[in-house]
């Protein structure tokens, strides 16, 4: 009886531990099992999204307003086409916002900051974003450097 008590206590505390485990990696990885909030889409054109992924956060002076909801390539214009899925919340974003992709860190995740313009329009679900700001590749910013530094010894 007392093995039985024991063989149920521990259990009972690994399938504690494994919902623990499950809870902490989706509040890691930015999911949740709720219904996400109302939201309407907005695009934004970027001749280079750098990483950016789906799902990234959309933030406004460092709040997370949205979410990345699709990427894909403008094969017309051949840029970078991101579909931002912005709460209602945040309905008085004005047409003249501008959006840049950034980077959390040196070497972190992307995510999409965008800047309240003047204009007293708001954007309204399926507009776009034409001040966009594309990604800084690290890549490139060490190639336009070392490229500079060789420039510079040439007479």
């Amino acid at each position: 009886m007392r093995t039985r008590t024991v063989e149920l206590a521990v259990g009972a505390f690994m399938l504690i531990g494994l919902v623990a485990i499950i809870f902490l990696a989706l509040r890691v990885s930015g999911l949740s099992m709720q219904s996400p909030d109302e939201t309407y889409r907005v695009y934004g054109k970027f001749e280079n999204i750098g990483g950016l992924t789906v799902r990234a956060k959309v933030t406004m002076a460092g709040v997370t307003i949205g979410r990345v909801s699709d990427i894909y390539l403008d094969k017309e214009d051949f840029v970078g086409v991101v579909e931002m899925d912005i709460y209602d919340s945040v309905s008085n974003l004005s047409t003249d916002t501008s959006a840049a992709i950034l980077t959390a860190g040196l070497l972190g995740e992307k995510y999409i900051g965008l800047t309240q313009g003047a204009e007293l329009d708001n954007l309204t679900d399926g507009s776009e974003i034409y001040n966009t700001q594309s990604a800084m590749v690290l890549e490139d910013l060490i190639a336009k450097f070392l490229v500079g530094q060789v420039s510079s010894d040439d007479p």
